[in-house]
């Protein structure tokens, strides 16, 4: 018989603690300070596409729009190589296709099309962003009432401060670094959830069982067994994906930059809360053998009869 290889994880609990107090001010802070940098799918702008007959240069057409002024305009291609989608948060102007177009068009021998020039409003803007907002505090709530049903109620708080933890430490990194925050990038943040809570899931199962199993236990030791036994599978599931959010980060392409990034960061961070946060919120909260044992039933013959 094999035996495993305990780690003492909760021995540094406090510096963990400590790092994730740090990570979160640190958020927080930039947040309240730098706030989000919105892209045109909150703020609203402009969005013009344009046909050319062969494939382009994108770095060449950045360049011709950035002399030309438009600095913030972000190009891709949009279903073919040869349709170029061009967005700027700048305010709109009847007139402005034709005005990129022409700058465009200048040094080109083929012929290029305006098939698009369109405002995407302020307003459509503020609504997304609200209901973004709502997504993400219902799938918050539907996570503390899930985990309450399945295990217990501090597996619940647990878990929703571990979500809680990667979202505002995403939504910080992005603050700090001041980059693009779209739909992509809140829709990468929802998987972030889903993603950390599989694990979280995974772990507290097995703390749940380990609590039945070594009743002698004190809770830090089961904790300690529990992340040691499940730590093989935490590790293998996001190696393997950090390694494909890699390849999209590198090799994507701009469009889903900002996606591939925040997978990024909250597969690295969900990862870590699965194994320190949750966990050590359990212990602050004293979990026990009690809270995770059924009562024994009575024997038979315990039982008062019937009259």
């Amino acid at each position: 018989m094999t035996t495993e290889k305990i780690y003492n994880f909760m021995g540094l609990r406090k510096i963990a603690a400590a790092f994730s107090i740090t990570l979160l001010l640190i958020s927080v802070g930039s947040l309240a300070v730098n706030g989000l940098k919105f892209g045109l799918d909150f703020t609203g702008g402009s969005l013009i596409e344009v046909g050319y007959q062969q494939e382009p240069d994108l770095n060449g057409i950045r360049d011709k729009l950035k002399n030309a002024g438009y600095e913030d305009a972000i190009v891709q291609t949009f279903g073919s190589p040869v349709d170029i989608l061009i967005r700027m948060g700048v305010a709109h102007d009847p007139k402005l296709g034709d005005m990129v177009l022409q700058t465009l068009q200048s040094g080109e021998t083929q012929e290029l099309t305006l098939r698009r020039n369109e405002y995407v409003g302020a307003q459509v803007g503020e609504e997304l962003r609200e209901q973004g907002g709502l997504g993400m505090l219902l799938a918050l709530f539907m996570v503390m009432v899930y985990v309450a049903f399945r295990f217990q109620l501090k597996f619940s708080i647990g878990a929703v401060t571990a979500l809680a933890h990667d979202v505002l430490i995403v939504l910080g990194f992005f603050s700090v670094l001041q980059l693009d925050f779209d739909l992509t990038v809140l829709a990468a943040i929802l998987a972030v959830i889903g993603y950390s809570l599989n694990d979280t899931i995974v772990v507290s199962d097995r703390i749940r069982e380990n609590f039945r199993r070594m009743r002698k236990s004190e809770p830090i030791e089961i904790m300690n067994v529990s992340l040691s036994q499940t730590l093989g599978r935490t590790l293998v599931t996001s190696l393997t994906t950090l390694l494909v959010l890699v390849a999209l980060a590198v090799f994507g392409g701009e469009m889903i930059f900002g996606f591939a990034v925040a997978l990024l960061v909250g597969v690295f961070i969900g990862t870590y809360s699965s194994i320190y946060v949750a966990a050590n919120i359990l212990i602050m909260l004293g979990i026990c053998k009690e809270d995770l044992i059924p009562p024994e039933k009575p024997d038979g013959d315990e039982i008062d009869e019937m009259p």
